[in-house]
């Protein structure tokens, strides 16, 4: 399985239907083949996993109530960041840059 994070803020508000779309037309890949796409919200608060398994989407939601999450650094020119496993897990964990923390 691969793991993209998209570049940039995303618009929290979006469903599954319309990941769908920013996965083809912003990133420029086919959700069908299993991969994982990940959208984080301007304050980093919040993260949205799409995923397609056998039998339809998947949309996983997480919002941190403290600290923000961690993101891997990318090229801001790119539409997406490919991810490793262990950098996905850091952020699911919610691993946070609070200092306080």
């Amino acid at each position: 399985m691969r793991y993209f994070l998209c570049s940039g803020k995303t618009d929290m508000r979006k469903g599954i239907n319309s990941f769908c779309v920013v996965v083809h037309d912003k990133m420029g890949y086919d959700i069908r083949f299993g991969d994982v796409f990940i959208f984080v919200n301007r304050n980093k608060t919040t993260m949205k996993l799409l995923h397609a398994e056998d039998g339809g989407m998947v949309l996983y939601v997480k919002r941190l109530e403290e600290g923000t999450f961690i993101l891997p650094a990318y090229d801001s020119e790119s539409c997406s960041y490919p991810m490793e496993w262990r950098d996905l897990v850091m952020m699911v964990e919610g691993i946070t840059d609070n200092p306080s923390e």
